[in-house]
């Protein structure tokens, strides 16, 4: 047996302490893999944001956390949170009414807290729904395109906000189709600006609303004073199906995350009065029909352009009573994504419309509030496809501004795609797991050195 004297011990100190702390980072690497919502986040990390502010929660039942706790009880429940007030959405904060219908005020039953309706006649908080708050937390789901009207929301809450001194805090959810996907044109027509359509904005963006708070803040001259609680370890380039994590749908009609990937397709045809765009029914937006629609020949047709990443097949259905073409027997066809990296949404949507328009425009019933051109922004896309120009030659009058849109995009951007992540992660781990293995060979050549030293 050798002894060791101290100045070895001193070295084998070191070298074990170094060894510990290269392991641990690696560990800690993997803890914080774990993904969070930005409401995690704020409970966990940050609820320095909310002391001593009387708070008003914006929410609807998307606001969860991954064990499905509700945002509501979540902050009515927690003693350092003063939770003062609730604003809903279209559909209200309990998601209990349907698309378009008033949301009345009333008071919550299981908190006794007001609730303001943010949908119909008060899209926008005024002075007295703002009187017992300093600060207004938002969180809500998005689906990923412009015509779902919780984005607007959350614009007219910032821009509410800034007007009466009040904070904002935007807890931060995935968008469902992915961060990486831009498309569609982004510049509103003055006149046909709307609730489904308010301000500049690629209608497919790909963004979080955390990242389109920061875009409406500054492009807008909103300047409220605007917090962003981001996620834990989210990757932007994964769509919400992909990521472990619990889905609770953001409207009645947005059951899955397969009807929220066919959205950017379909939602144009609520721009008709008499083709259902399956409300009502089992699978909303995934199918469309009409009573005079020719199912068969229709799907052919569709399947025949070769659309990118989609297929078409012939059904029929019965929309459900209160919706389009109900209790009717309605033929058209379902939609099937293939390949969700390599399908055109609004060209795909475009395409079909314009095969009907072809085929049908003495049976079309468009809406007379020019509803399309609420939609897109755009008033030439209802009037070129009626008169039967290529979808290429549409969808071209945009790019200009899409590709400016895309630059001033990247600069409100939080969140980084997983090939950028993981190259970062994999040269952290090599260095540390390099360093490790450098440690560990010094610790037993020094050991060999003071056996033999020893042995002398």
């Amino acid at each position: 047996m050798f002894k060791i004297r101290g100045e070895s011990w001193f070295l084998l100190i070191i070298l074990l302490a170094l060894s510990v702390i290269g392991i641990e980072k690696i560990v800690s690497a993997d803890e914080e893999d774990d993904f969070k919502f930005g409401v995690e986040v704020l409970l966990d990390e940050q609820k320095n944001l909310l002391d001593d502010k009387r708070v008003g929660l914006v929410t609807n039942p998307t606001g969860v956390n991954q064990n499905l706790q509700s945002d509501v009880d979540l902050l009515f429940n927690d003693p350092d949170i003063d939770l003062t007030a609730l604003y809903g959405p279209e559909h209200g904060v309990r998601g209990n009414e349907e698309a378009g219908e008033y949301v009345e005020f009333y008071t919550d039953p299981e908190t006794n807290l007001p609730v303001y309706s943010l949908y119909g006649e008060t899209q926008k908080p005024n002075d007295e729904m703002l009187e017992n708050v300093d600060t207004l937390v938002f969180d809500i789901q998005d689906a990923g395109v412009t015509y779902y009207t919780y984005v607007w929301t959350m614009y007219n809450l910032i821009e509410a906000a800034a007007e009466n001194d009040k904070e904002v805090v935007i807890l931060d959810r995935p968008n469902p189709l992915g961060g990486d996907r831009v498309e569609g044109p982004v510049e509103v027509e003055d006149e046909h600006a709307s609730f489904v359509g308010l301000k500049d904005l690629a209608v497919v963006h790909g963004m979080t609303f955390g990242e389109i708070a920061e875009y409406f803040n500054d492009e807008f001259d909103l300047d409220a004073d605007l917090s962003v609680v981001q996620m834990q370890n989210y990757d932007r380039s994964k769509r919400y199906a992909e990521l472990d994590i619990p889905f609770v749908m953001p409207s009645p009609n947005m059951p899955t995350t397969d009807s929220i990937d066919v959205y950017p397709i379909t939602g144009y045809f609520e721009t008709f009065e008499n083709i259902s765009e399956g409300r009502g029914t089992a699978k909303p937006f995934q199918m469309i029909g009409a009573e005079f629609i020719n199912s068969a020949q229709y799907a052919k047709d569709l399947n025949e352009l070769k659309l990118p990443g989609v297929m078409f097949r012939p059904t029929a259905f019965t929309p459900a009573p209160g919706q389009k073409v109900e209790e009717e027997l309605a033929e058209g066809v379902e939609i099937y994504i293939t390949d969700l990296d390599d399908y055109d949404p609004i060209f795909t949507g475009l395409s079909m419309i314009k095969l009907l328009n072809d085929n049908y425009s003495d049976d079309i019933e468009w809406r007379d509030d020019e509803w399309l051109a609420q939609l897109t922004g755009k008033s030439y896309i209802e009037e070129d496809l009626k008169n039967g120009e290529e979808v290429e030659d549409i969808v071209e009058k945009w790019q200009t501004e899409l590709e400016d849109f895309k630059e001033t995009r990247e600069n409100y951007l939080l969140y980084e795609s997983s090939s950028q992540e993981d190259s970062s992660k994999s040269l952290g781990t090599i260095v540390w797991t390099v360093a490790g293995a450098i440690i560990l060979l010094g610790l037993g050549i020094l050991c060999y050195v003071i056996w033999k030293r020893e042995e002398d």
